[in-house]
């Protein structure tokens, strides 16, 4: 008979160490490198290292730093122009704004990689993500007029390249 609790994962070594160092130098920041702070700091490193293996734990996925660079960029221009649109919008004297839910199909492979274009564009201003249901995103926007499909698949194809995915076919 199985023993189901006394189920371990077991973790290379450099991932552990990869991890706590990221958490220590998150928390020597935060704390303006105050050693006054490092009694709390090592709890919170060694609590924040073990919910991180938790809740994403080592595999297959990769980053590609050139595509963290696009992506950022993207999100940037994307942020500037989104905040523009939204200010001339409000600023105008008669508001005619047309808002509207559309459901949009992904090209993401389920995981992590929806839910971060969800977050990406609910983070853009003028869009609202309200539903990710299977294979569907449902937006919710300021005005319908809005290109957002366009832009939903340029922020897909930003992420694949971030994270070395493929895009599925529609």
């Amino acid at each position: 008979m199985q023993n189901t609790l006394s189920t371990t994962r077991k973790y290379p070594i450099k991932v552990l160490v990869w991890r706590a160092t990221l958490f220590t130098a998150l928390w020597w920041i935060l704390t303006e490198g105050s050693f006054l702070a490092w009694g709390v700091g090592l709890v919170s490193v060694i609590l924040a290292s073990v919910a991180s293996l938790t809740l994403f734990p080592p595999g297959t996925s990769r980053l590609s730093l050139s595509g963290l660079v696009g992506f950022l960029g993207f999100f940037l221009v994307q942020s500037v122009m989104g905040g523009a649109q939204v200010a001339f919008m409000a600023l105008r004297p008669r508001l005619d704004l047309r808002p509207a839910v559309l459901d949009i199909p992904m090209r993401l492979p389920e995981g992590r990689s929806r839910v971060l274009l969800a977050n990406t564009l609910s983070l853009l201003p003028g869009t609202l993500i309200t539903d990710l249901e299977g294979k569907y995103l449902r937006i919710h926007l300021l005005d319908k007029r809005i290109p957002v499909e366009s832009g939903v698949r340029e922020a897909e194809a930003c992420i694949a390249r971030m994270l070395c995915l493929t895009l599925e076919e529609l």
